[in-house]
């Protein structure tokens, strides 16, 4: 296991890479490999981390505040929103992965969101994990800014 730190020009931005060498395969492998609703269920953790992560590294506060803003953006209406705003930004590849997942057949449903709203979701969270699994770390992070830059588009 390896561990880097990447901090951007102005310093604000931190993220912790922990990259599991023998587990990063080529992204065409990582598509065919694993079903949507596994590159979605490693996605949500994934997602869920680096935003809990931003917040910390960012600000002070008590749990429960990072807790209400963090549930804002990992709630399935957030991330659907977000992902009907972002979708003309996704390769081919990663639309490819969103489709599948959009398509699947879900063995749950999300509390407080439409079914159409939690298939965006959850096809947002398996490009995430797709991501992941296929160690393009960067690519996260670019839509993890976007995620941010919406976020806070939306609170003004």
């Amino acid at each position: 296991m390896e561990e880097t730190v990447n901090k951007s020009n102005n310093g604000s931005e931190i993220m912790h890479e922990f990259v599991y060498m023998d587990m990063i395969m080529e992204a065409q492998k990582v598509s065919s490999t694993y079903s949507p609703l596994a590159l979605a269920y490693i996605g949500d953790s994934v997602f869920d981390l680096l935003i809990k992560n931003r917040f910390v590294f960012a600000s002070n506060m008590q749990p429960e505040k990072y807790h209400r803003r963090v549930t804002q953006i990992v709630s399935a209406n957030f991330q659907s929103d977000f992902i009907r705003n972002y979708m003309d930004k996704l390769t081919e590849e990663e639309m490819a992965v969103y489709k599948r997942a959009r398509n699947s057949s879900p063995h749950t449903k999300a509390k407080n969101a439409s079914l159409t709203s939690y298939l965006m979701a959850t096809g947002l969270e398996a490009v995430i994990g797709y991501l992941y699994m296929s160690g393009q770390n960067q690519r996260i992070n670019e839509i993890i800014n976007e995620v941010f830059e919406f976020y806070n588009s939306r609170q003004e």
